[in-house]
């Protein structure tokens, strides 16, 4: 049994099984991933929201890296100092959400080195640098498994868009 103030923290609660993002969140995420990347590099967007609502997302979070054609790495200062507002703020990384050059897959890259390693984490890579439409049109969504392995699942399984704001 985990003790009540570690589930009102978010730890030890299972991941719910839809996400919901605002459409306004998706739009800001294109944003961010077109101007970093301009058609040139990877980028990655982190999708973040309170613990208290574990399957919401309320903002997207453009981490501090170093991008380029095939790949990006976050800068090492940034990592602790991200964790620690998210710690202050009662917030946890929803989703990490990246681009590739062409078509998008799981690269060995992004299994081994994910933000979040705890089971039910989503990995969703955006095709050609999210220079085509908005939306999940050729993108591919990865869930890490209890055992520890990435495994593809349908996008809209995982994730719903939501038109509209939601009070929180």
């Amino acid at each position: 049994m985990t003790p009540a103030h570690l589930d009102s923290m978010g730890v030890g609660v299972p991941p719910t099984p839809v996400t919901l993002v605002s459409k306004g969140i998706l739009e800001h995420t294109f944003e961010l991933l077109r101007e970093c990347g301009r058609g040139r590099r990877e980028c990655q967007v982190l999708w973040i929201g309170p613990w208290s609502t574990p399957h919401l997302v309320t903002s997207a979070v453009h981490p501090v890296h170093q991008a380029h054609g095939a790949g990006f790495e976050l800068a090492d200062s940034w990592i602790p100092e991200f964790f620690g507002y998210l710690s202050e703020t009662r917030q946890g990384i929803r989703a990490q959400v990246h681009t590739h050059p062409g078509r998008a897959f799981h690269s060995i890259t992004d299994d081994n080195w994910p933000i979040v390693s705890t089971p039910g984490f989503l990995s969703l890579v955006i095709p050609t640098f999210a220079q085509g439409p908005m939306g999940f049109e050729g993108a591919f969504l990865a869930e890490l498994g209890s055992e520890g392995a990435w495994r593809q699942v349908p996008c809209l399984s995982r994730i719903a868009i939501e038109d509209k704001r939601r009070d929180l």
